[in-house]
């Protein structure tokens, strides 16, 4: 398992490397993603190892490029926004919230702007 340090998530999204990223989260972990599809009373859930590293699969192979624009972490908590824009120009922006525990990340919650 890789740390889930901001500098290890930096690399992992701009380098679009899936696998890195899958391995920061822990077996059990889940994430909620809240957006324009997926409002807060009907959030998208992804859990599990399977079904995360296959959600970073997907986003990973799409052809867009990824910053990781600023981010804090402490022993328990980690969050970071993170920027993405497609080849068409269209630009996403997502604000994600982790809880640290054992295997790594635990809980995550990503709210995400798309442009219209």
């Amino acid at each position: 398992m890789s740390q889930p340090t901001i500098s290890n998530i930096r690399k992992a999204v701009v380098g679009r490397d899936a696998a890195g990223l899958k391995a920061m989260y822990a077996a059990n972990a889940e994430i909620t993603i809240i957006d324009t599809i997926n409002s807060p009373s009907k959030p998208k859930i992804i859990k599990g190892a399977a079904d995360i590293g296959a959600y970073f699969d997907d986003v990973c192979g799409r052809d867009m490029t990824h910053t990781v624009d600023s981010g804090v972490a402490d022993d328990k908590h980690l969050a970071f926004v993170e920027g993405c824009r497609y080849a068409d120009g269209t630009r996403v922006t997502a604000s994600a919230m982790a809880e640290l525990g054992p295997g790594g990340i635990v809980r995550q919650t990503i709210v995400q702007a798309w442009d219209s």
